[in-house]
């Protein structure tokens, strides 16, 4: 794979994720109202645009550490911290 088609991929996979995030917060709102939801999903959100932006500037290997760890970061946190 080239590193314009690397980057192009993670750009995709990172906005696919966000607009997933962002059902996955509306849905999560409608059960229950909470900061703490709000935060996490939100980080998780901004943390899909930060990649994006890694992946246009060439940085696709650090972006796509950053989005797993992020990943897990946030479901860990859904876990744990929300009711």
């Amino acid at each position: 794979m080239t590193p314009r088609q690397a980057r192009v991929v993670r750009i995709v996979v990172a906005s696919a994720l966000l607009v997933t995030l962002a059902a996955v917060l509306a849905v999560r709102l409608a059960s229950r109202t909470s900061v703490l939801v709000v935060g996490v999903y939100g980080l998780a959100m901004i943390l899909c645009g930060v990649v994006i932006e890694l992946s246009r500037h060439g940085r696709t290997r650090l972006g796509s550490w950053l989005l797993g760890a992020g990943l897990v970061a946030a479901l860990a946190a859904d876990w744990l911290l929300l009711p």
